[in-house]
């Protein structure tokens, strides 16, 4: 199996300075002759169909940042799956920390979301983590558990992607140990919700994810890739992290690629 590197641009991109992220990208793997990894990119949803035209015929997939919960109707502004699906989207990224912090979203909106998108036949990448008060306060790993177990239905084989939210874009990073705890205390949880599934199920880090710490974090037990940031948005740097990444034993993780 191999591993994914995710790459969320989140609300940054115009098609001019999109170019200069997938131009060198694209270049790049092509003198790569292949990674040893999955490469995803989740632009913003105002250049998915454009993204999804330059992307066509390379290894590279793509995602959206969000979906609605709902399929169609009387909702301003919101998105739903099958509009992601439409305009060129196979994965989406649920429940991060951004969406559940600044918007609201509770496990149960992020459930409801997952539900959706899978109907849609969307890949979905479950975000969870603590924020550093709940960290210094010994309720992480709980914390943790709590969202997947109301965030996951039943029935999930998508991926996950722990972020520990004060790791965030802020360049600082839990420990090699920290890291390593946390994806195995992850996946007994994931086993214990999921079964079968939760065994071979891909758990990305995320969190000021950049070259010089990638090969450690991506060498780590339990780490199937990477959900990475601002790390994202240059080409060489992304490419750098995608490089660091290793091909996963045959009794870890893998997730379905949508046709």
């Amino acid at each position: 199996m191999r591993q994914l590197i995710a790459g969320n641009w989140k609300m940054n991109g115009l098609r001019h300075t999109a170019d200069a992220i997938l131009d060198p990208l694209l270049a790049g793997l092509a003198l790569d002759h292949g990674l040893a990894c999955d490469l995803l990119v989740c632009p913003p949803a105002t250049l998915l169909a454009w993204a999804a035209g330059r992307l066509q015929g390379s290894a590279v997939l793509l995602g959206g940042q969000d979906c609605s919960a709902g399929k169609e109707g009387a909702q301003t502004g919101d998105i739903s799956a099958g509009m992601l699906r439409d305009a060129g989207a196979g994965w989406v990224i649920l429940g991060h920390s951004e969406r559940r912090a600044g918007h609201g979203e509770t496990d149960g909106v992020v459930l409801a979301k997952v539900r959706a998108a899978v109907a849609e036949g969307l890949v979905a990448i479950v975000c969870v983590g603590e924020t550093e008060e709940q960290r210094q306060s010994g309720q992480a790993s709980a914390v943790v558990q709590s969202q997947l177990l109301g965030s996951l239905p039943a029935d999930f084989d998508g991926v996950v992607a722990y972020e520990p939210v004060w790791a965030i874009g802020t360049g600082r990073t839990p420990t090699e140990e920290d890291v390593a705890a946390m994806h195995a205390h992850i996946r007994a949880t994931l086993v214990s919700h999921l079964g079968q599934a939760g065994q071979t199920m891909r758990i990305l880090y995320g969190g000021s994810v950049k070259p010089s710490n990638a090969t450690a974090l991506l060498a780590l037990a339990e780490v199937g890739g990477a959900l990475v940031g601002g790390a994202s948005l240059d080409a060489r740097d992304f490419l750098a992290i995608a490089r660091a990444a290793r091909q996963l034993p045959q009794n870890a993780a893998g997730a379905r690629t949508p046709a």
